[in-house]
């Protein structure tokens, strides 16, 4: 396979899109559950899956990343490519004046689209620490570099350096933490499976070991609670006791 490097759910097509991909999220011990996920089909099979994991933990924020995970998953299969989604509504966002505003509060979200086209084009593109994961033939592959400091200076790994309602453009996100604000990959498509995940959901599972290609296997709502339960498990036992909001999307490509 070749790449050219450059919750809630929203059921649209509902009888033939749930055969095809499942969610499942635990909250965690926050307040709230402030990640979201949303499915979109366009008519001719276009489809995109998105998966927000919101900054904060307020129902501000929660309404928010429910709105914006479902903007986003039409706008990126309405373009049919997950970087023109994700950049017509990163621009959107980042338009708004009181964004513009240093010491604003509006909500934020780590953000990973991916988009599957007819004909076997596919493509990802994200803005933050939200994940995008592959596995073909046996062998996972992450897609994702996260946007956070621990890649930026090897520092705190939860401040994340992008998002979705950020206001910096690439130029200026390269120039300060040494990435663009929105990165992508492209090519064609082979069948798989496709795990987007949140890091409350990844985190927990690769600090203690686990081999996420492991939950990729028999039924996709299956697959998605059982990696959202071990999450939870494994983050009370590793962070004295805390776990995050945990959230998967698990997809089959065919």
């Amino acid at each position: 396979m070749s790449w050219k490097a450059a919750s809630m759910r929203e059921d649209i097509d509902e009888e033939l899109a749930v055969k095809h991909y499942a969610t499942a999220q635990r909250p965690g011990d926050r307040r709230y559950q402030c990640d979201a996920t949303a499915v979109y089909t366009m008519p001719d099979s276009t489809r995109a899956h998105v998966l927000l994991d919101g900054v904060g933990d307020t129902l501000a924020v929660r309404a928010w990343t429910r709105t914006a995970a479902r903007r986003l998953a039409r706008a990126a299969a309405g373009h049919g490519s997950a970087e023109a989604g994700l950049r017509a509504e990163y621009a959107r966002y980042a338009a708004d004046p009181v964004r513009l505003d240093d010491d604003h509060d509006v909500p934020e979200a780590a953000a990973v689209v991916a988009v599957h086209m007819p004909g076997g084009l596919f493509s990802v593109a994200w803005s933050g620490d939200a994940r995008a994961y592959l596995l073909l033939d046996g062998n996972l592959r992450l897609l994702t570099e996260d946007h956070n400091a621990r890649r930026a200076c090897n520092g705190d790994r939860n401040l994340i350096t992008a998002c979705l309602g950020g206001t910096r453009d690439d130029a200026e996100s390269e120039q300060i933490w040494g990435h663009p604000a929105i990165e992508y990959l492209r090519g064609p498509a082979r069948p798989g499976w496709l795990l987007l995940a949140s890091d409350g959901a990844y985190e927990p599972l690769e600090d203690t070991g686990h081999d996420l290609a492991g939950y990729l296997t028999g039924d996709s709502q299956d697959a998605a609670e059982r990696l959202v339960d071990d999450a939870a498990r494994h983050a009370r036992a590793v962070r004295n006791p805390y776990a995050d909001n945990a959230t998967a999307l698990v997809a089959r490509i065919t």
